[in-house]
């Protein structure tokens, strides 16, 4: 066990200096961690000074909310009438619908409201400090259909504990993470089954504060996890631009990490991409929408290894063409895979600016760039309009 545990670790040695010391991108990866690295400390400084506000706020709050408990002095009618207006907000679709007049600490509401929202709505006024009694002269209706104060709007939905919410607020996010670090730190530090539970215990929850993504989505590799938009402008006739991008074996002409593609007999095609550390990621790709000039959509197949889908929206403009690109895809692991191909400097939304940039040279030039696939700067087949 021991020997091959020290032929893996070496073998994982060599790949990793193969990657960051390849002669040919080794310093271009490099250059790219290091940008990425300081971008990251740069985000948790804006982070940590986010969660110090949040917590400083909350603990504020909470403090006002002390003093007012101990406060017998009646609230003023304009006061109550704010917290009043305040609580509908969080419990009605349509707050703007409801008229609040505070008399003598005594609430009249009026206006239109839907039925499935009015005990919510009742028990939320009643709860508001300061006021005395609630008078109910709403007019109920059991369908917003044809009542124009009530269109439109979101429904709202019952408060949910911080813990349990999709979404951490940058406070929680904070005390999360730092309870998961202290975990993993307990858990390294006792050989016993409990220690291994707290470092899994730990690292999840620290995961979950440090993405801000429930952990059911964390490896859940059919979870989108990144979606990309870009658009580009080309000194070139909508009808070549489009002509060019529908022949996708011209891809590798513009396109980096593209080796090749292949277009099958029945109408779909075959991917060789480059991967991390020299590896090669092959899939099958179908259009699902083809309209010449205006649009090309595409999906991966439904067991490829990485699935994504995208578009492209083409626009003439007086000779020129207006390009509107859209990415989404799910790395393996999804957001875990995202995440540790980011660490090793791969950046998805950085390689597809530099290809457009390739892809621009490529259409109004006629040459495929000297660091595409096909490299070589050859003159580059394209189509005639």
């Amino acid at each position: 066990m021991k020997s091959i545990a020290r032929t893996l670790s070496a073998a994982v040695f060599a790949a990793t200096a193969m990657y960051w010391f390849d002669p040919s991108s080794g310093r271009r990866r490099r250059a790219r961690f290091g940008d990425q690295l300081q971008h990251l400390v740069r985000k948790v400084g804006r982070g940590l000074d986010a969660s110090a506000r949040d917590i400083t706020h909350r603990i504020q709050g909470l403090t006002a909310e002390a003093r007012a408990a101990f406060d017998r002095a009646p609230a003023e009618d304009h006061v109550v009438a704010e917290r009043v207006r305040s609580a509908l907000g969080r419990v009605v679709s349509h707050p703007g619908a409801i008229e609040v007049v505070v008399s003598s600490g005594r609430v009249r509401l009026k206006g239109a409201a839907l039925a499935k929202e009015v005990p919510a709505l009742m028990r939320a006024v009643r709860s508001v400090r300061g006021a005395e009694g609630v008078e109910d002269q709403l007019t109920i209706y059991e369908s917003a259909r044809f009542i124009s104060a009530l269109q439109g709007g979101r429904e709202r939905r019952p408060p949910r504990f911080e813990l349990l919410q999709e979404s951490w607020s940058p406070g929680t996010r904070l005390l999360m993470g730092g309870a998961g670090l202290v975990l993993v730190a307990g858990g390294m530090s006792s050989r016993r089954n409990a220690g291994l539970l707290g470092c899994v215990m730990g690292g999840a929850l620290f995961a979950r504060a440090a993405t801000n993504i429930p952990l059911r989505r964390l490896a859940d590799g059919r979870v989108e996890a990144l979606r990309i938009r870009k658009t580009l402008h080309v000194s070139a006739p909508v009808e070549r631009v489009f002509d060019t991008l529908a022949r996708y074996e011209n891809f590798p002409l513009f396109m980096r990490n593209v080796r090749s593609v292949r277009t099958n007999p029945d109408g779909t095609s075959h991917w060789c991409v480059a991967g991390p550390i020299g590896t090669t990621v092959e899939w099958d790709a179908e259009t699902v929408r083809f309209e010449p000039n205006a649009i090309i959509e595409w999906r991966t197949a439904a067991d490829a290894l990485i699935r994504h889908s995208g578009s492209i929206c083409f626009q003439g403009e007086d000779g020129h063409t207006r390009l509107d690109i859209q990415m989404r895809y799910s790395p393996p692991t999804g957001v875990v895979g995202h995440g540790l191909g980011w660490l090793i400097g791969i950046d998805p939304k950085k390689e597809l600016d530099d290809d457009l940039v390739r892809l621009r040279t490529f259409l109004e030039a006629g040459k495929a760039a000297a660091d595409s696939a096909a490299g070589a700067g050859a003159a580059a087949p394209i189509p005639a309009p």
